[in-house]
């Protein structure tokens, strides 16, 4: 009777031998928290379609980023949700709207301690709900929205934000706000570009926490799913137009955008793993048909694997929380 003579499963035999050969390692540092802050807030509000999420007031932003740096979150996505909003998202543009107002409140409370983020996009201020300024026929209009992205841009940084996510899809947004940013002397500004964005089916719990008032959809800017080769001409752009960060959004659906994008750049790779990725599992476990924490920390190493060095996840600081103690 031959029995075999390579046995891959001698390292599998216990947890300290897989833990020993583990090839994907997650760190805390690598992982960023996306929070939402909502204008006139006085207590945190949860969000019904992602459990464990919520809007937040100024004073519970405040200590939700403290403890994410305590976790040792790699860095804080920032997104302003006004009392108020017009067609142009003039808010987002307010030094004291709240998005700024809120990047000056995280970096008064953590400092250096994070990478301090602000999403640049105009869909939350807008009444319409687009990302950019409308023309008269009722469209997106590119090269007017790229105007108020530059003093967006610059906006955020005056505010103290590390780093700007123009989050938008307009074309040639990295080269304008790289070009705002450095006029205005804020050479460190760093620019983490939504790169590749896809018009997903997934985005819906996020628009409950942004209270969004789109009127259509996205397909005339965000990229179709179907489109591979697409998405890597995207990212191009963007490193040629200095970006210094590109992101593939939603990660799990676009694990091997992620790697293909990983082996054409050098600069860092980024992945969203984005509301409704978070909400399923969410549900799953709620409903006893998946083991919620392994089920996290699996999604997150299947896009790490994938080739992505950051992930903004709603579970950043649980999952950091969870890595310190395994590690």
């Amino acid at each position: 009777m031959a029995f075999p003579t390579d046995r891959p499963r001698r390292l599998r035999v216990n947890s300290a031998v897989r833990r020993l050969v583990e090839e994907t390692k997650l760190a805390p540092s690598e992982l960023v928290l996306p929070m939402f802050v909502k204008e006139g807030l006085t207590e945190p509000r949860p969000l019904s379609a992602m459990p464990g999420v919520v809007q937040h007031s100024r004073e519970s932003l405040r200590k939700a980023a403290a403890e994410a740096v305590r976790a040792g979150v790699g860095g804080i996505m920032l997104f302003g949700v006004p009392t108020s909003k017009d067609p142009e998202g003039s808010g987002g543009l307010d030094p004291n709207g709240i998005l700024n107002v809120a990047i000056r409140d995280v970096i008064s409370e953590v400092g250096d301690a994070t990478v301090v983020m602000g999403d640049l996009c105009l869909d939350e201020f807008t009444s319409h709900g687009h990302c950019g300024v409308l023309d008269e026929a009722g469209q997106v209009d590119n090269d007017a929205t790229l105007e108020s992205y530059a003093k967006m841009a610059v906006a955020q940084a005056e505010a103290g934000a590390h780093m700007v996510g123009p989050s938008g899809m307009m074309d040639g947004q990295v080269g304008v706000v790289r070009q705002s940013l450095d006029a205005e002397g804020y050479q460190d500004v760093g620019v983490l570009a939504y790169a590749v964005k896809y018009a997903s089916a997934f985005y819906g719990p996020f628009r409950e926490a942004v209270e969004s008032s789109l009127e259509g959809d996205r397909r005339t800017y965000q990229q179709d799913p179907a489109n591979f080769r697409e998405a890597l001409r995207e990212v191009a752009l963007d490193v040629e137009e200095g970006a210094d960060i590109v992101m593939v959004k939603p990660a799990l659906t676009n694990l091997d955008v992620i790697a293909a994008v990983r082996a054409a750049v050098t600069i860092p790779v980024a992945a969203y793993q984005i509301s409704g990725e978070y909400a399923m599992v969410e549900a799953a476990a709620a409903n006893g048909w998946v083991d919620r924490e392994r089920a996290l920390m699996e999604t997150l190493t299947s896009i790490r694997r994938a080739g992505a060095q950051i992930i903004l996840t709603y579970w950043a600081t649980e999952a950091a929380a969870l890595l310190r103690s395994r590690y």
